[in-house]
């Protein structure tokens, strides 16, 4: 049975309908958007009373700049590590819930942590991991460790990496259990007939099959610890010690709101939205192709 299609009366009503999405969309991505391109080629003073074009000197600045250069090197290792860690832990976690015939209370407990907002889970962990009223330094001190990431910066990047972690498992969970319960029945039982076991049945056809979930997961991993890190690491850290913890989301920050320097500021900002933007437009790529590199 074919739907019906819809035939509006009026040409103007469906612009109407789209208009307060339109105007959202207008005010909160593209006017900022584009005031951050235009000020990412001025120079301003800290108190905005003046302002000299000069082209791309803030780009060179930028792209210069040692601690920023850090800063991408700190993004490159809590994107592979975040993204390697929730997507093993959301997939191995699915298909044991997905074994079990009652999973809703398991699925409620897993999901519970994605709830919660980045800011939040940062201030979770930082009591976790408080060298003075944290559980996991007492602990460690039990065992004659030494835990203080306020002061070493290779335990400040662990435990961001474990906070954030943390939250994104529950996502990757979410999808690929709905991935799971999207297979066919058939597939698996024909392997079981075959004399196939447990690990040759997940490895040879149930991970191929949700290789289109693995890439969209894939690509929202990615974007997810480039933006929406920045409320975890500044509960956490504050992007110390010493930037140890600084990516790019959070430069952005601390040049534009504590350093005061707007044009570097609007030019990094701009280069996080161009490689967004090539990270989502890969993904529709792959998309089309089914999944397929």
């Amino acid at each position: 049975m074919r739907d019906k299609q819809i035939i509006y009366k009026s040409p103007v009503l469906p612009y109407l309908l789209i208009l307060p999405e339109l105007v959202i969309i207008l005010l909160f991505f593209f006017w900022p958007a584009a005031q951050a391109f235009y000020q990412s080629f001025l120079r301003e003073d800290p108190f905005g009373l003046s302002s000299t074009f000069i082209w791309f000197e803030n780009y060179r600045y930028v792209l210069t700049d040692p601690f920023y250069l850090s800063s991408l090197k700190t993004t490159f290792f809590f994107t592979l590590w975040v993204t390697l860690f929730t997507m093993v832990s959301g997939l191995g976690l699915a298909w044991l819930v997905f074994q079990l015939k009652e999973r809703e209370t398991y699925q409620t407990f897993i999901i519970w942590p994605y709830a919660l907002a980045p800011a939040v889970v940062g201030v979770i962990w930082y009591f976790i991991f408080n060298p003075t009223l944290g559980v996991l330094p007492w602990v460690l001190s039990l065992f004659g460790g030494n835990w203080d990431p306020k002061l070493l910066g290779k335990q400040a990047v662990l435990m961001v990496v474990i906070a954030l972690s943390w939250k994104q498992i529950s996502y990757n969970f979410l999808f690929y259990l709905a991935g799971l319960e999207g297979i066919p029945k058939s597939y698996t039982e024909a392997a079981m007939v075959a004399g196939a076991s447990r690990s040759q049945i997940f490895f040879l056809i149930i991970r191929p099959l949700l290789a289109p979930t693995t890439f969209f997961l894939l690509t929202m991993n990615m974007l997810y610890t480039l933006f929406d890190s920045f409320g975890t690491i500044h509960n956490l850290t504050h992007g110390g010690p010493n930037h140890a913890t600084e990516n790019l989301v959070y430069k952005v920050y601390a040049d534009g709101f504590i350093g005061l320097n707007l044009g570097a500021s609007s030019a990094q900002s701009v280069i996080i939205m161009v490689m967004a933007v090539a990270l989502t437009l890969f993904q529709f790529k792959f998309t089309d192709k089914g999944g397929r590199a």
